[in-house]
């Protein structure tokens, strides 16, 4: 069986990938993740999980390697994790009352193959006044996420409403996961027949 190798430190990906019952490892990729001039959204995530992905096989050619990059986007504008409390502050300003995109790019590398998509979420803030922003962003859970907000913790408490993928908020749409893993016969729980009913 191929070893999977999911290349990202991230704590949430790593949680939805153990969700869907698949055994990997982690090794991180650190590349140069700076969009380039004029780089739409949907480009800009699909080529760092590309280059994510490629970074870490050329280390394990013999393994299967998942990346994944996601990016919230408001007015076609790429929203990194806010550097500081004066970035987030911003970032909530402008998602504030509003729907915004969440965009994840993912690839594998697999079977001497590289596949990559990306999936689009729309979600949309209530509104959100300064006071409130102020208090979010005196907690630690903004720094490390997107567009300063974690739908996952306390982040969900903006959200009014999203159409698409949960999963993909957070950072790893499953079906689109699922579905490319089963496709290169990597085995989870839904393909191994270890389905329990609790």
């Amino acid at each position: 069986m191929t070893q999977l190798i999911l290349a990202s430190a991230s704590p949430r990906r790593h949680a939805l990938l153990t969700q869907l019952g698949v055994s990997f490892s982690v090794q991180s990729a650190d590349i140069d993740e700076t969009p380039m001039p004029a780089e739409a959204a949907r480009e800009y995530v699909e080529r760092i999980a590309s280059e994510k992905a490629k970074t870490v096989a050329a280390f394990y050619p013999n393994c299967a390697v998942l990346a994944a990059d996601t990016s919230v986007v408001v007015d076609g504008d790429i929203l990194g994790k806010p550097a500081d409390a004066r970035a987030g502050l911003a970032m909530l300003a402008r998602l504030s009352g509003r729907t915004h995109q969440v965009m994840t790019g993912i690839c594998l590398i697999a079977n001497s193959s590289s596949i990559v998509e990306s999936v689009i979420t729309d979600v949309t803030f209530a509104g959100l006044d300064r006071a409130t922003c102020e208090a979010y962003l005196a907690t630690d859970e903004p720094y490390d996420k997107a567009g300063g907000y974690g739908i996952q913790g306390l982040g969900g408490a903006f959200v009014t409403s999203i159409q698409g993928s949960y999963s993909n908020v957070v950072g790893l749409p499953l079906h689109e996961t699922w579905a490319l893993l089963t496709a290169q016969g990597i085995p989870s729980h839904l393909t191994t027949g270890d389905l329990r009913n609790e």
